[in-house]
């Protein structure tokens, strides 16, 4: 930028940047919507707003240059900005119509709810004009509610989903992500489903860029939901062609810093682009603490493709969640933060990150998560103990919170129940 500044056709300066602006400058540099031309002065830099033949010309800047142009092409957006999927509805069939409408993309946080809450969801955006998706979290512990998902959206004709908290790719994203592949007239292999995969860990992001692994493609076409000639086309396509380096955010999280984390995951999509020799190529965003206009700069100018805001989305009226969640929000701090056991991934010791201001749920979590770990049913817990975690925890019997524990799982997934049933530990985990 200084060497465009002060390089002007018939002179040079070597005036510093870093002057007093006037206040037409100023507004010059302020209005990021129209160029300005430099030319250098008896030793100061004149900014003005306008091509000047005989000036340095540094061009507009709208917000919907940034990014990557083929990430907007692709998904028929305006912005390369994204609004993530946070769970239970958190990021609404609202706040999606707002973002689509606004010439962006958002995703319905489909994790932790019900089938028939999602398929509402489908009918209410389905009739939008604009580009909208779904997300689809990893979950080991209960692989039948993610395929029921993948069966949901394949049938109700979803096309984009993002993938979040993948540790392993797993058969029914594969399926999603293969599911009527083709060869156009142009003899070009078309995809009608997209994945954008949330990462935040190289060894994942690998699996995103890559194809889809063999044992998956042969289990497909051994139900016979691939065709031979399908599998050897999906070979030859990555995963997602767009994949978001989520660095230290809220919920599933690494806590890397996105300067170190968004660097590295651009030159491993560099280095298997090459290996892959992919016919569209791939994209790297950005997400994690951006919440202020300097904070997504700052990815766009490190290279992200786009940008993925989550958590400050909550404070929109049309995000899914309480006033009290707005107005705690409102008022945390950098350090009002923790990592507490997840509720998804609780057997496994997953953590997410959580507000810590104003709540008790990071301790309490992590507390449960210890008593899980160190006994093997709740009845093995010290009389004081269970005391405790039946009047401050759950406000209930131990017994009486399992009864509500075991119809959820009824509806939700009937083999945890039977195998809570036969397991005290288990039990104890998904009360806990």
């Amino acid at each position: 930028l200084t060497e465009i500044c002060l390089t002007a056709p018939a002179q040079r300066t070597e005036t510093p940047l870093f002057l007093p602006y006037s206040p037409e400058t100023l507004s010059c540099l302020r209005d990021i919507a129209s160029p300005f031309s430099v030319s250098g002065r008896s030793g100061a830099l004149v900014f003005t707003r306008g091509l000047s033949p005989s000036a340095a010309v540094l061009p507009a800047c709208r917000p919907s240059n940034l990014g990557d142009p083929d990430f907007c092409r692709v998904h028929n957006l305006k912005y390369a900005y994204v609004g993530g999927s946070m769970a239970n509805g958190i990021s609404s069939t609202r706040l999606a119509e707002a973002l689509g409408r606004a010439g962006m993309l958002g995703f319905y946080g489909a994790a932790g709810q019900h089938l028939e809450e999602i398929e509402k969801a489908i009918d209410r955006l389905q009739n939008a004009d604009h580009t909208y998706g779904f997300n689809l979290i990893h979950s080991p512990s209960d692989p039948a509610l993610e395929t029921a998902i993948v069966d949901l959206y394949l049938r109700r004709g979803v096309r984009l989903i993002e993938a979040s908290a993948y540790i392993n790719l797993t058969l029914p994203l594969i399926r999603f992500r293969t599911a009527g592949i083709r060869l156009n007239a142009a003899g070009e292999i078309e995809t009608p489903n997209r994945v954008i995969g949330k990462i935040s860990r190289t060894e994942v992001a690998t699996r995103f860029f890559s194809p889809p692994e063999e044992k998956f493609l042969k289990e497909l076409v051994s139900r016979g939901e691939l065709t031979a000639e399908q599998a050897e086309l999906a070979a030859g396509i990555p995963v997602a062609e767009d994949v978001t380096a989520e660095a230290d955010s809220g919920g599933h999280t690494d806590n890397r810093p996105l300067v170190n984390l968004l660097p590295t995951i651009i030159a491993l999509r560099n280095r298997l682009q090459e290996r892959h020799s992919y016919a569209s190529g791939l994209r790297v965003g950005a997400g994690g603490g951006i919440a202020t206009p300097e904070a997504a700069a700052a990815a766009f100018m490190m290279g992200a493709a786009y940008i993925v805001t989550g958590s400050v989305n909550q404070a929109c009226v049309e995000s899914g969640t309480s006033d009290a969640v707005k107005k705690l929000l409102a008022a945390a701090e950098q350090a009002d933060v923790a990592m507490a056991a997840a509720a998804d991934m609780f057997e496994m010791g997953v953590k997410v990150q959580i507000l810590k201001r104003g709540t008790m749920f990071a301790m309490r979590a992590n507390k449960l998560y210890e008593y899980y770990r160190a006994y093997n049913s709740f009845e093995e817990l010290p009389a004081e103990t269970r005391a405790v975690l039946e009047r401050d925890y759950f406000r209930a019997p131990f017994e009486e919170i399992w009864r509500g524990t075991r119809e959820f799982f009824q509806l939700r997934d009937p083999s945890q129940a039977e195998r809570a049933d036969r397991d005290p530990k288990h039990k104890m985990a998904l009360v806990f």
